[in-house]
């Protein structure tokens, strides 16, 4: 298995956390999904560095500012590390969707800086996500696409087409199988 192989790309909210219409605005709204944290625990034992990339729109919307978002991220990281796992970074677009943004999703802005980052191109990469624009950056990158049915999953899935789209109940399931099949 090639290095890009052990690479992924995780969306944060309807994927790691639970998502909310009304925006995630103080890290006490902050709550991991059942079995996310582990799940990024076991990707990582199993040699995957993963990268989280969201929009957070709700900063450009005056919801929230930028050091409360950087607190959130700070209690993700947190929590994802007494789990035994980590995240090799944490990239995020703070515009709205009218601001014409090349680092919102599913423009390939975070993931650019993130190869840039990391030194890591991060291509061949799967891309773990619960909206279309989780999977239009995956197409776009060159990513592998895989739909979790958490957050806005299940609304995602009715209307993507694509026979070859992989679809997982959470995030839970798609690591373990990912862990499965890098196995092999």
């Amino acid at each position: 298995m090639s290095e890009a192989e052990k690479l992924l790309i995780l969306d944060r909210d309807g994927v790691i956390n639970y998502d909310s219409a009304e925006y995630i605005k103080s890290p006490e709204e902050w709550r991991p999904l059942p079995g996310s944290l582990e799940a990024i625990a076991a990707l990582g034992a199993a040699g995957y560095k993963i990268v989280v990339v969201s929009n957070q729109s709700g900063v450009g919307r005056g919801l929230l500012s930028e050091a409360t978002l950087e607190r959130i991220h700070a209690k993700m990281k947190a929590a994802i590390r007494q789990a035994g796992g980590e995240v090799a970074g944490v990239y995020y677009c703070p515009h709205r969707p009218d601001d014409g943004c090349h680092g919102r999703k599913p423009q390939t802005g975070l993931l650019e800086r993130a190869a840039e980052e990391l030194g890591d191109p991060l291509t061949g990469a799967a891309l773990i996500g619960d909206k279309a624009a989780d999977l239009e950056l995956a197409r776009r990158w060159g990513a592998r696409p895989i739909l979790v049915r958490t957050g806005y999953g299940e609304q995602t899935l009715a209307g993507d087409a694509d026979p070859e789209l992989a679809v997982f109940a959470d995030l839970a399931e798609a690591a373990a199988a990912l862990i499965a099949a890098a196995a092999q």
